[in-house]
């Protein structure tokens, strides 16, 4: 008898990878589309701004492996820099968010010139200790409001047609910016500049050997991800009309962190997943529970470490064999 030959898995075109790898994530941008339909646009609108903040947090510790327990000092700084400008000299919110943007790409530079010298604990702590000097510069400096932030910011018209006041316009300008942030993401992640942050992720020294320059590499992913994260600070701000020190405390860089591991460590919607789950929990919860939602979300974080590492989309991914 002749023995069985195993069969062979079939060859997939770039085409069908391609498709397969956008299908994820055109019904995620669907299902945000005709979602107001049926979920309190505010509170979507401020999923969205969580969920880009965690994807480009995800850039930096999914696909570097670097962790920055400070990373709420862009998403605040960018925050008050676009409330100060729209109601301070009256800037359009496209402009008032593109400041706000570009002032977390210059704090990015800063920040992570100083602590892509370090690895591990020390990068950590590092930039925990920049973003609490970052919080009580916010809290003492005259423009910033103190301890009541800024407040009654204008909305305005962008690009001077569309009228921010309505929610509806709102909420699909908003949902526009989110998607534009996620798509540049996930644009460098599938780049060679992408290619080479994994491998040094995966192996600094071999990258290294291979004539790659790995500081030079982090700090342009630790910028991109300062700067994404001020696009979503800015919007933010613009949105809920406030700026205020819960913006740049290090609960928010806890927050973030929770959701990108909620979500899943390194996968591409995982993070946006975990922003609506801890969003969700705040939301629905904060009125029953009070404070105790936070006791929630450590017990859910728990369970998650325990249970599946790879966080929602991660496993999810693992089971279907396929990346999301």
């Amino acid at each position: 008898m002749s023995e069985a030959k195993p069969t062979a898995e079939p060859v997939l075109t770039v085409r069908e990878v391609n498709w397969r790898q956008a299908l994820p994530v055109a019904i995620m941008v669907a299902a945000f589309a005709v979602a107001p339909l049926f979920v309190y646009p505010v509170f979507l609108m401020k999923a969205l701004c969580f969920g880009l903040f965690a994807c480009a947090f995800n850039l930096l510790i999914g696909y570097v492996g670097l962790l920055s327990f400070g990373h709420a000092m862009f998403f605040g700084c960018a925050a008050y820099a676009a409330a100060h400008t729209a109601k301070v000299y009256g800037f359009p919110p496209e402009l008032a968010i593109l400041t706000g943007t570009a002032v977390a790409a210059i704090l990015g530079a800063i920040v992570g010139a100083l602590a892509i010298r370090r690895q591990g604990i020390y990068f950590a702590m590092i930039t925990l200790a920049l973003a609490q000097m970052v919080y009580f510069f916010c809290l003492r400096a005259p423009f910033t409001g103190g301890e009541d932030g800024i407040q009654a910011v204008p909305r305005g018209k962008l690009f001077f047609f569309l009228d921010l006041n309505d929610t509806t316009t709102l909420y699909y300008c908003v949902l526009g910016i989110f998607v534009a942030g996620f798509l540049l993401i996930r644009r460098i992640v599938h780049s060679p500049f992408g290619q080479v942050l994994k491998a040094i992720r995966e192996n600094e020294p071999r990258a290294t050997s291979l004539g790659y320059k790995p500081n030079q590499y982090k700090l342009i992913a630790f910028i991109l991800s300062a700067a994404l994260s001020g696009l979503a600070g800015g919007t933010k701000a613009i949105v809920f009309q406030l700026a205020s020190l819960t913006d740049v405390h290090w609960n928010t860089s806890g927050e973030v962190i929770l959701m990108t591991l909620l979500g899943g460590l390194g996968t591409i919607i995982g993070p946006v997943v975990g922003a609506l789950m801890v969003t969700t929990l705040e939301q629905y919860l904060a009125a029953t529970l009070g404070a105790w939602v936070q006791v929630v979300e450590g017990a859910i974080f728990v369970i998650c470490v325990l249970t599946f590492r790879r966080g929602v989309i991660g496993e999810l991914s693992r089971l279907l064999k396929r990346p999301l």
